[in-house]
């Protein structure tokens, strides 16, 4: 797919994020237009947002075909970009008016360049002013000259906005109109911290398939601890000093915060971040930024994928196992193999981390297709775990228990010697199932076929299918016999409640979804 201008009246082909399945003829406006431009374009009595996707197909009496409304002051989408959204869209089945409308998730896109008004040293400054102008004008001074907004000059001189307005009329403060998208701070790849031992391989083998530019894709495999997500920003500094950019894709927005924290401390400010909790206002800039390069790293969630990289030279794809980086709404897609497509094609390495890599990463591995670096041990004086397993069928225990005696023992010198320890279950609630002993009825939803799970601390039943609930009953709901109504296997919930009996003196907490909000515990 290569770029091609076309003349005022020329048969252009657009796409647009409408549903209608198909590329749209218009000609071409006054001044021309270029593949990849976006544009404004008439659909019925509405205007619509589109992107030159290519010469016009259609046999039309030209006269007779709309033109396009404007070209759109926005950087043109590149080649790789309408070609990744092609692929994309035949490797997934998707229509390809819903891939364009991944790619243009940023409000305002059809509006023109946003301003905002700043506010710098203008005139002479008179010697006679009052302490709060005087404020006002130290403030200016001691940014550098750089323009500041009208609350960000009032809250650093500590006065209200008249007195900045005041100033402007006295011709000592300058106001004027900026751009409201500005770049990101630059990061500066020196430094980092020393790696030690199979770091230092691992590192080296990605700063040079980033130096090399070209197209592959690793899987570095790293026990918890061992310092994998290091190793791979080693990576992100060599694309940096390359001048290219950088896209590091995290699982989940609760990681963002303190991944944005380790990205600030090693290259010395933030980066640019993209997920689903970003006001539209910065989802704009970042859209924007990346598209003109001014943003030179992006940390985000899958949907950051789609996002107009002006030079993209590296992808990270951090916990790649993570089922979150399965969309399973709209367009299906996993965000872990459209990275390895936008890469081949724009032909830069690919990045894929895990302690515990997916079946489809390791039989890639196993075929030849993948590289594959390991991190074998934990970084500095972190040690492995014991790890030992207990075949609970070898245990005698009563019907209502599920400690075993060798685990109790492990929690009981761990007590001693007062240190903690994790019982972890993935079930939550009191009991998975109810049941009713006179007849063997299982207690199930009304609104669907799940049983629904008792939630004791709640005194109600839990449907964790559909979200429905209703009381614990007293009798049977199929044959009305009371009292017979019986709490069958374990959830965290009675767990808890038989730590809290078998090791009394310990205190114990109980945390699961149903629970957080409270913090809730059996004993404090």
């Amino acid at each position: 797919m290569y770029d091609r201008t076309y003349q005022a009246g020329d048969l252009v082909g657009v796409l647009t994020t409408e549903p209608l399945g198909r590329v749209l003829d218009y000609r071409a406006p006054e001044g021309g237009c270029g593949d990849g431009d976006f544009v404004e374009v008439p659909l019925g009595p509405r205007r619509v947002l589109g992107v030159v996707w290519g010469k016009g197909r259609g046999d039309w009496d030209i006269a007779k075909v709309r033109a396009v409304g404007r070209v759109l002051d926005a950087p043109p989408m590149r080649a790789e970009l309408r070609s990744f959204l092609s692929k994309a869209a035949d490797y997934t089945l998707t229509p390809l008016p819903q891939m364009l409308r991944l790619a243009t998730r940023a409000p305002g896109l059809m509006e023109g360049a946003a301003l905002r008004r700043v506010y710098r040293l203008g005139g002479a400054v008179p010697n006679q002013l009052t302490d709060a102008r005087h404020r006002v004008v130290e403030a200016l001074r001691a940014f550098g000259g750089a323009p500041m907004t009208l609350g960000e000059l009032a809250e650093e001189a500590g006065c209200g906005t008249s007195v900045v307005k005041g100033l402007v009329k006295l011709g000592v403060v300058g106001e004027e109109e900026a751009p409201r998208e500005l770049p990101f701070p630059l990061l500066d790849p020196k430094g980092g911290p020393e790696l030690q031992g199979d770091q230092v391989a691992a590192a080296d083998a990605l700063v040079a398939a980033v130096a090399a530019g070209e197209y592959s894709t690793t899987l570095l495999k790293g026990v918890t601890g061992s310092g994998k997500t290091e190793v791979y920003l080693e990576a992100v500094a060599e694309c940096l000093r390359a001048g290219r950019q950088a896209l590091v894709l995290l699982p989940e927005i609760a990681l963002t915060a303190e991944f944005l924290t380790r990205v600030e401390a090693r290259f010395g400010a933030r980066p640019a971040e993209w997920h689903s909790g970003v006001t539209q206002t910065e989802r704009r800039r970042v859209w924007k930024m990346v598209a003109t390069g001014g943003a030179s790293v992006v940390v985000g969630a899958r949907s950051a994928l789609f996002l107009p990289y002006q030079r993209l030279g590296l992808v990270v794809v951090d916990e790649e196992h993570d089922t979150s980086y399965k969309q399973e709404e709209g367009v299906l897609y996993n965000a872990r193999d459209m990275a390895v497509l936008r890469a081949s094609i724009v032909g830069c390495p690919v990045v894929l981390a895990s302690a515990t890599p997916s079946l489809e990463t390791w039989a890639n591995v196993e075929a030849g297709k993948y590289g594959r670096l390991d991190l074998s041990a934990r970084y500095g004086a972190a040690e492995m775990p014991d790890v030992r397993a207990i075949d609970m069928r070898a245990e005698k225990l009563p019907a209502d228990r599920w400690i075993s005696a060798k685990l109790a023992a492990e929690v009981e010198s761990r007590v001693a010697k007062g240190e903690q320890s994790l019982l972890f279950l993935n079930r939550r609630g009191y009991a998975p199932v109810t049941l009713c002993r006179a007849c063997g009825q299982q207690v199930g939803c009304e609104q669907c076929d799940a049983r629904m799970v008792e939630h004791r601390f709640q005194k109600r039943l839990v449907c964790h299918q559909c979200g429905a609930t209703k009381p614990v009953p007293v009798a049977c709901p199929s044959c009305g016999v009371e009292g017979r109504m019986a709490a069958v296997g374990p959830g965290v919930e009675r767990l808890a409640e038989e730590v809290a009996a078998r090791f009394p003196e310990a205190r114990v907490a109980v945390l699961s979804s149903d629970l957080f909000g409270s913090a809730r515990g059996l004993k404090a």
